[in-house]
């Protein structure tokens, strides 16, 4: 029975209290996820290209 009663109020729940994004908004909301994605990856190739010829330079100053 508390299976059942768990159930019924996450329906409950789900239909009558959660305020769910018009379609514009939920649009809005994946474009800017998208940039920052896009920004965020930019961000880490830089660091890591950078890594990488600081450490093919100390690298080069040993061997």
């Amino acid at each position: 029975m508390k299976l059942k009663l768990y159930f019924e109020e996450a329906y409950n729940e789900l239909v009558h209290k959660v305020s769910w994004p018009t379609w514009k908004e939920l649009q809005n909301s994946a474009f800017i996820v998208m940039v920052a994605s896009f920004i965020i990856a930019l961000i880490v190739f830089v660091m890591d290209i950078s890594f990488e010829n600081i450490m093919n330079l100390v690298y080069s100053l040993f061997y």
